[in-house]
């Protein structure tokens, strides 16, 4: 099942810092705390809780099944998955409009233009007079 918002978010991401998200990854963990690790992390959160959106469906997909008895306990399993359901939406729109936000308010710095090294001249042999 496709996460549109992940990869939607991982677009935006890779377009704004120009490099792959794996590659972003490996620079965010060479450096200091900082906005990129940041977003990466609201970009995790948000993946995984597309996945455990997707996990909970199929389960309570498989615990409301017509052909299943529901009894005392499948009732509380149904309500489990709903309520996890809920939390993960919750936290998928959070974190993707927390992260969305963040990456509107960035740009994309362009590449500094290169300036023409002036050259240098040697400076002039000193001479000695002798006499």
């Amino acid at each position: 099942m496709p996460h549109p918002v992940t990869d939607q978010l991982t677009t935006r991401l890779e377009s704004l810092f120009g490099r792959p998200r794996a590659e972003l990854a490996a620079i965010a963990s060479t450096e200091r705390p900082n906005m990129l690790a940041t977003l990466l992390d609201a970009l995790a959160d948000v993946e995984l809780a597309e996945k455990n959106i997707e996990f909970q469906r199929e389960r309570l997909l498989q615990l409301a099944d017509p052909a299943r008895d529901i009894g005392p306990a499948a009732a509380g399993h149904l309500q489990d998955c709903s309520r996890r359901i809920a939390e993960s939406v919750a936290t998928r729109d959070t974190k993707g409009h927390f992260a969305s936000a963040v990456m509107q308010s960035l740009h994309r710095a362009p590449a500094p233009a290169a300036t023409p090294v002036a050259p240098t001249r040697a400076p002039a042999a000193a001479t000695t007079r002798t006499r």
